[in-house]
């Protein structure tokens, strides 16, 4: 049963989630934390942290992780946990292989109509709502505590988000300096 729940949440994902991996993160922890309560928000953010380390979409890696942990969380053995990231990942993956099929043949010849140029002004501002939720949705107190909580970890976990900011976006520093900075820093405070 979990591994039809799995293949209908993650061809839903797919189907709506516009805007690429880091959108689909707000829609994918809605459903798995809130919803089917798969996982914690901690486990999920754990996984968010791997898919970004890992080669490969975001949205992708999230979806195998997640059906993974969700069918061995269920209570399910290694393999059945195996089988259930080959599901998430399918289903995923599947939406946006038919709406490929279906858009490539289509888009060419009517991409300058213009219902087709509204539909796509229309997905931008969507879009960036999306990655908006998706980083938002991440600021929680397992990542960041809170004032009350643990004063240090919280104001040092501000810092370092508001100093990746201004390094990525003002300096253009790599981001990949940037986030090997964070790790070191990480290891030393905390």
């Amino acid at each position: 049963m979990i591994y039809f729940q799995l293949f209908y949440t993650f061809f839903l994902i797919g189907l709506f989630g516009f805007g690429g991996g880091y959108a689909m993160i707000s829609m994918i922890q809605g459903e798995v934390v809130t919803n089917h309560h798969w996982m914690t928000m901690g486990e999920f953010t754990d996984i968010v942290a791997v898919s970004q380390m890992t080669p490969g979409p975001i949205g992708i890696n999230s979806a195998t992780y997640v059906g993974y942990t969700a069918v061995v969380n269920a209570g399910g053995a290694h393999w059945m946990g195996i089988l259930g990231s080959a599901t998430a990942t399918f289903a995923v993956v599947l939406p946006s292989f038919i709406l490929m099929l279906i858009i490539s043949k289509f888009l060419m010849q009517y991409k300058h109509h213009p219902i087709v140029e509204h539909v796509f002004t229309g997905l931008r501002p969507a879009v960036v709502g999306l990655l908006a939720a998706a980083c938002l949705l991440l600021m929680t107190p397992d990542n960041f505590s809170t004032p009350s909580e643990s004063p240090w970890q919280f104001w040092i976990s501000v810092a370092i988000f508001l100093l990746t900011l201004v390094a990525c976006q003002v300096y253009k520093m790599n981001p990949i300096r940037v986030l090997l900075f964070c790790a070191l820093v990480g290891i030393l405070l905390f």
